[in-house]
């Protein structure tokens, strides 16, 4: 993870993590196979970590925190980097992108814990798909972050929890 934040996708190598590990490379190479290897493997321990998912008591300001948290994530010195880099890795490696697909799901699963409730307590349909809301929430976050390369503020945030909650009031989602 470290090397990763430090040089990125494209700096990354087998040699520099086994010297910074203190193993011989042929061990790394036995282990991970290949860089994608590396990354796939260090998507799959993040995707065990347990998230801090909002629980305010209203789905509006639960789906801002995710979008929040999604936000504040790239913003961090050093969550930022590795995060942007595994995004990178996904576009470059099937096996990568495997293993983000994978980290998405469970982020997503997670998440839709605040959409659950949201239809408990009769906020939200119950016809919603609650992983989808989910999705809309974040999608305009990672379009500005990967696609437009604009900086994400917490009021982009919000908006975008916004527009997702208000398609799925509408029965969109």
């Amino acid at each position: 993870m470290a090397e990763l934040s430090e040089h990125g996708m494209r700096g990354l190598t087998v040699e520099n993590v086994a010297e910074r590990s203190g193993v011989h490379k042929t061990t790394v190479y036995r282990r991970w196979g290949s860089v994608e290897g590396l990354i796939a493997d260090a998507l799959e321990m993040a995707q065990e970590e347990p998230w801090p998912i909002p629980d305010t008591g209203t789905i509006k300001e639960d789906l801002r925190g995710v979008a929040r948290l999604v936000q504040s994530g790239f913003d961090d010195p050093e969550l930022g980097p590795v995060s942007s880099a595994f995004v990178a890795a996904a576009m470059q490696s099937p096996e990568a992108a495997r293993a983000l697909r994978d980290f998405f799901e469970a982020r997503h699963e997670q998440s839709a814990q605040v959409v659950r409730r949201a239809v408990d307590r009769g906020e939200l349909p119950v016809t919603v798909d609650v992983r989808e809301v989910i999705r809309v929430a974040v999608a305009p976050i990672y379009y500005r972050l990967f696609v437009a390369h604009e900086p994400v503020t917490e009021r982009d945030a919000d908006r975008a929890a916004d527009a997702a909650l208000a398609a799925a009031r509408a029965g969109v989602l």
